[in-house]
């Protein structure tokens, strides 16, 4: 996918979505994640109210049907929490951080071992950044990170994982629906079509 902007987005709360919708977070926290997210690696943040967070079932089925990592990882289905799972339990939060890091990679389909860094890279800073938040008093973050775990060569399941402190559901394996999300915060994502195209990825945080 790619977006538009390459900057952290914090400005734009209360202007790109419902204008009735309260926020939260004191500048100085937005201010602090600002800090965080470049540290590590993120391009971009939005700060979005649970409710924006669209789940959609097609999402799970491009992930049974159209994905060899379906059932051979931690982090994907079936392994990861069901449609239904996820859709209650973001009723048990009021906000949470998208992320999106941008990539360039020319040779992403035809090098996997540097496709594989990409994705590590990724996976870490997704899961590095929810200890930073939760270190800093948000007790309840959880992330979520994009595409699948590539921590392992080979994942070790059904057996036990070799990373458990990393191990988490991916974005897409919970069955949520990108495209439509971005446009609650009023941003579309376009697919990047050419091996020169620089692609956007996207990692999701439940903070509060």
């Amino acid at each position: 996918m790619a977006a538009k902007e390459s900057s952290i987005q914090v400005q734009d709360i209360s202007s790109v979505r419902n204008k009735q919708a309260p926020i939260l977070l004191p500048q100085d926290s937005l201010e602090e994640i600002d800090l965080l997210a470049k540290e590590f690696g993120f391009h971009e943040f939005h700060l979005l109210q649970t409710s924006e967070i669209v789940t959609a079932r097609w999402v799970g089925l491009k992930c049974r049907y159209g994905c060899a990592n379906y059932n051979t990882s931690w982090c994907c289905p079936p392994a990861a929490p069901d449609f239904q799972s996820v859709r209650e339990l973001l009723t048990e939060y009021e906000l949470a951080l998208l992320l999106m890091s941008e990539n360039r990679n020319q040779h992403f389909y035809r090098n996997s071992s540097e496709k594989r860094r990409v994705q590590i890279k990724q996976w870490k800073a997704t899961v590095s950044l929810e200890r930073k938040l939760f270190l800093l008093g948000y007790y309840k973050a959880f992330g979520l990170p994009a595409e699948t775990c590539a921590l392992c060569k080979e994942c070790a399941y059904p057996k036990q994982c070799k990373f458990p402190n990393e191990k988490r559901p991916s974005l897409e394996a919970c069955s949520i629906d990108v495209f439509e999300t971005l446009k609650k915060i009023g941003h579309t994502a376009r697919l990047a079509r050419k091996i020169e195209d620089c692609f956007h990825s996207y990692s999701l945080i439940l903070l509060i």
